[in-house]
């Protein structure tokens, strides 16, 4: 039915594929805060990687840099400045549980469903894609290089505000 060949690249989807998902599990299963913030950055490198397939280079190193860098710092340095009381963990809720579990199931079953019943057109000869990278900047830096340095200014203020409001709440 399907053509496939074995070939590095789709042994590297696998891979990147089996990163994201333990990452996603592990993400909503965790209980420390700090871990689940690293299981998060395990999915954002992750879809980088797969960024990194699509030949989207510039779009991977964007995910690396902002999500799976600045994102996760943020949150740990949050979860570092915030009091956390330790709690009693919550009741387990069977009902609740079994409830969760029949609709992932059923929702697998539709989605399975409908990728299984779907006709897929032929695939169209593979064009290796130009420098999307060099074409990027050129036109963020000649068509919209005013929308760009708004953007900075605007930053550049909310994080000036975010120092001045934290600096009252300390005093």
């Amino acid at each position: 039915m399907f053509n496939i060949a074995f070939t590095g690249e789709f042994a590297a989807f696998f891979i990147f594929s089996a990163i994201m998902i333990c990452g996603a599990v592990l993400m909503i299963t965790l209980e420390k805060v700090v871990h689940m913030v690293i299981s998060m950055a395990a999915v954002f490198l992750g879809l980088a990687g797969m960024f990194v397939l699509l030949d989207a280079e510039f779009v991977a190193f964007v995910q690396v840099l902002i999500y799976a860098g600045a994102v996760s710092i943020l949150m740990i340095f949050g979860i570092m400045m915030t009091k956390h009381q330790p709690g009693a963990r919550e009741p387990a809720k069977p009902l609740h549980e079994t409830l969760a579990a029949i609709g992932a199931l059923s929702l697998f079953g539709v989605l399975f469903y409908a990728i299984q019943s779907t006709e897929l057109p032929e695939p169209q000869p593979f064009r290796q894609a130009e420098d999307n990278t060099m074409a990027i900047g050129e036109l963020l830096y000649t068509g919209y290089v005013i929308p760009f340095e708004l953007v900075s200014v605007l930053l550049t203020v909310a994080f000036i505000g975010a120092i001045v409001l934290a600096k009252k709440e300390a005093d």
